[in-house]
C-alpha cells in the first residue's frame, strides 16, 4: 500500500512506488526489533555523490515529513522524499547474504549505469562522476 502524507497532482503516481521483497521487509523488522525503535519507518533516498553520479541512502526516523510518500509492506513503512521518488520510482529493494557479504540491494530501473558495489547510480539525465568516492573498490 502506498499512501502520499500531503499529496499533491505532481507527486501522485499510478504505478508501484517500491517494492519491497519478503526478505527486506524480514530484515527491516529485525532491525527495528533489536534497535528497538517501534514506530519508525525506514527512509529510503537518494542524493547526491558516489563514483556513478547518485547514491542510495537508508535511515530509520520516526516521523514522515510533510510530503513523503510512505509505502507500507508486510507491517513495515518506508518513506520516500518528493525528490528521491523521481528517481526510485518502480525500484525493488531486496536483502541478499552470501558468502562474501550482506545486505540491501536496490534494483532501479531508472539507472543506466551502477558502480560495482550497486551503492552508487547513473541515470539517463544524471551527470556521471569519477573515482571511487562510495570507497567499495571496484569503481575507480
Amino acid at each position: 500500500m502506498v499512501t502520499q502524507i500531503n499529496p499533491t497532482p505532481e507527486t501522485l503516481t499510478e504505478s508501484p512506488v517500491l517494492t519491497v521483497t519478503s526478505g527486506a521487509v524480514n530484515k527491516i523488522r529485525e532491525l527495528l526489533t533489536t534497535r528497538n525503535l517501534e514506530g519508525y519507518a525506514l527512509r529510503v533516498f537518494v542524493s547526491g555523490g558516489g563514483c556513478s553520479g547518485l547514491q542510495y541512502g537508508m535511515a530509520f526516523e520516526q516521523n514522515a515529513d510533510e510530503y513523503d510518500t510512505r509505502v507500507e509492506a508486510e507491517g513495515i513503512s518506508l518513506l520516500v522524499d518528493p525528490t528521491s521518488l523521481q528517481y526510485l520510482q518502480g525500484a525493488t529493494i531486496d536483502f541478499v547474504e552470501d558468502l562474501m557479504s550482506g545486505g540491501f540491494r536496490i534494483d532501479n530501473p531508472n539507472a543506466v549505469s551502477s558502480c560495482g558495489c550497486g551503492n552508487s547510480f547513473r541515470t539517463s539525465s544524471g551527470g556521471e562522476a569519477s573515482g571511487d568516492s562510495c570507497g567499495c573498490g571496484s569503481c575507480g
